[in-house]
């Protein structure tokens, strides 16, 4: 056994019902005086509740899926006229996205409130959108000083996002099982990831107003996000940057669509994970274990369905066949991914 694993530096503070409390003591640690809370124009009454007790210099509402690169400069602006010392950001991935674009460049500290199960807030990668191409990079600036996960912030957040944000954490754990970099570290944590999200997940779409379950999800989320960032992008985020790129389609949803594809492809070629997965869905096998629990949260399935058209297949084929990360456990050629993406617009069953 012989590798290396970086552990990034961050704070978690978990705790129901406690994420105001919390915010107010870190704030106070950063010696932060003058705050920029960013907030999508759907939680703008949670953020402002979140935050009520917090010196906050400025209130930024305008956040776009992807992060556009216009819609980061406007969010630099803003933070610069109003002399921020520290960025808040309460909501899902394109929250934390929008934050992380604006201490790319200032350096500014984040203290990440998430909502959603996107798993951003845990990681040095950052991604901003320009001419409907996605770039993704990774910078230490990036990630957040300090995680508030508080399971009570996502009881709002109905069952079909839910589900579509959970099953993208889960794509975290899967992709991060032979990704770049990934580690036996990793592994074992993916794992973990896998079987909180398979408890916490049916638990959600069950009793949306429970406790557990979204305290399981916020958890296996925090884990998958953790091994994402250490293990790197694997062919399943590759794929999902080119098509959120490329079409504008909804990250949660497109990586809850793609990934029983990509672990099909997977899986034969990679024994071992294959075996991981399985086990941390308490199931015979890995694309089995998949299947049922996507049957059960009834998943989303058709890439279509969210606005990709079948005109755009080959050509996204093309970009992620330029992506494929190195060390992919099955051989990628354009036939192939071809027949993946077709596979996941349609909504067939994984082959």
């Amino acid at each position: 056994m012989r590798f290396d694993h970086d552990t990034l530096a961050q704070r978690v503070r978990f705790a129901s019902a406690a994420a105001a409390a919390n915010l107010v003591d870190e704030i106070k640690e950063l010696g932060a005086t003058r705050v920029m809370v960013i907030a999508a124009e759907a939680e703008r009454e949670l953020a402002h509740r979140v935050a009520a007790q917090l010196p906050v210099a400025h209130w930024h509402h305008e956040v776009a899926m992807h992060v556009p690169v216009e819609v980061a400069e406007r969010a630099r602006k803003q933070a610069a006229a109003h002399r921020v010392d520290a960025l808040v950001c309460i909501g899902g991935g394109s929250t934390t996205g929008l934050a992380k674009a604006v201490a790319l460049t200032t350096g500014l500290p984040i203290v990440a409130v998430p909502t959603t199960y996107a798993g951003s807030e845990a990681t040095n990668v950052w991604g901003l959108t320009e001419h409907s191409r996605k770039t993704t990079g990774t910078d230490p600036r990036v990630l957040p000083h300090t995680i508030v996960y508080d399971a009570t912030l996502t009881l709002t957040l109905p069952v079909d996002l839910s589900v579509a944000s959970g099953l993208n954490a889960l794509a975290h754990c899967v992709d991060s099982m032979w990704a770049p970099r990934a580690d036996p570290i990793d592994r074992a944590l993916a794992g973990e990831g896998i079987r909180a999200l398979r408890i916490g997940l049916p638990l959600v779409a069950a009793e949306p107003g429970g406790l557990e379950g979204r305290e399981h999800a916020l958890y296996g989320a925090y884990l998958s996000a953790v091994v994402f960032a250490s293990a790197g992008s694997g062919l399943h985020h590759k794929i999902c940057h080119v098509l959120g790129g490329m079409f504008d389609l909804p990250h949660a949803q497109t990586h809850a669509v793609v990934l029983p594809h990509v672990l099909a492809l997977n899986a034969p070629s990679a024994p071992d994970a294959e075996r991981r997965i399985a086990a941390a869905l308490d199931a015979d096998s890995a694309t089995g274990g998949l299947a049922r629990l996507r049957t059960e949260l009834d998943a989303p399935r058709a890439l279509r369905d969210y606005g990709m058209p079948e005109s755009g297949i080959l050509p996204a084929a093309e970009a992620v066949l330029a992506a494929v990360p190195p060390g992919n456990p099955a051989p990628v050629a354009l036939d192939n991914i071809t027949g993946l993406l077709h596979a996941a617009w349609e909504g067939a069953e994984p082959r």
